[in-house]
């Protein structure tokens, strides 16, 4: 497996769930940004939003989505990427965000995964494990 198919999962299911952390209190919400840039998997929000902040305080965050009878779990560190090609790789791939986000205006963030373990599983195959 191969961080292009941990991606490919992730936009199949169309929304995947993020899980932050919050001082003590675990956070979870809706997203659907998934972008290969550079060779790492990006994400994408906004750095207004409490989740951009909670990534920056501690970086430990994962994944989970589900489609076609299996589901994906990634955990890592996400780690905020500033550059302007950055922005530009996802918002090319997400054009829909450019109502609400631009490259370089201050709001829009990209976070990539560092450290990460991907499994996906189902209730009839064995897991398939990487490492990205």
């Amino acid at each position: 497996m191969s961080i292009e198919k941990a991606c490919q999962f992730l936009k199949d299911a169309g929304t995947y769930y993020l899980a932050t952390v919050d001082g003590d209190q675990p956070r979870v919400r809706p997203f659907g940004t998934a972008n290969i840039f550079e060779g790492k998997l990006y994400i994408q929000t906004g750095l207004k939003k409490d989740v951009a902040k909670q990534l920056l305080a501690n970086p430990k965050a994962e994944i989970c989505a589900f489609t076609k009878g299996k589901w994906i779990r990634i955990a890592g560190e996400l780690i905020l990427d500033e550059r302007i090609e950055a922005q530009k790789s996802m918002l090319d791939a997400y054009p829909n965000l450019r109502g609400m986000y631009a490259e370089g205006d201050g709001n829009t963030a990209v976070f990539c995964f560092k450290d990460a373990t991907a499994t996906i599983s189902s209730f009839t195959d064995p897991p398939e494990t990487f490492t990205f």
